[in-house]
């Protein structure tokens, strides 16, 4: 089986008129393409900034609470370690604690 397609003159000739509209419909998309892509591009920004501000808003009461917090090296100081001579010395391991009854008084 053979498909002939058949074809206008006219429709696969390019005049001047055709390329001339050619060239103005792809100058006329890609202005609106970026004019689009600049309002999204707006779009995104402020929402970045709106989410940024709501964040520092938001965390505005934790920033307060680590400004009056004391530094480490004050805070050592006046803990129940400082009178053994604990200096901010951190020693890795593991405590297993043995719990032993006392004499139940019931018995």
């Amino acid at each position: 089986m053979h498909i002939k397609y058949i074809s206008l003159p006219s429709a696969n000739s390019r005049t001047l008129l055709r390329k001339v509209a050619a060239v103005v419909s792809t100058a006329a998309l890609a202005g609106v393409v970026l004019m689009f892509s600049a309002v999204f591009l707006a779009v995104i920004l402020a929402g970045g900034a709106f989410a940024a501000a709501y964040l520092w808003w938001k965390t505005r009461h934790l920033r307060k609470m680590m400004r009056n917090f004391p530094p480490s090296g004050a805070a050592m100081e006046s803990s129940a370690f400082a009178g053994e001579g604990f200096k901010g010395e951190v020693i890795e391991g593991e405590v297993v604690r043995v719990h032993e009854p006392r004499d139940n008084p019931r018995r």
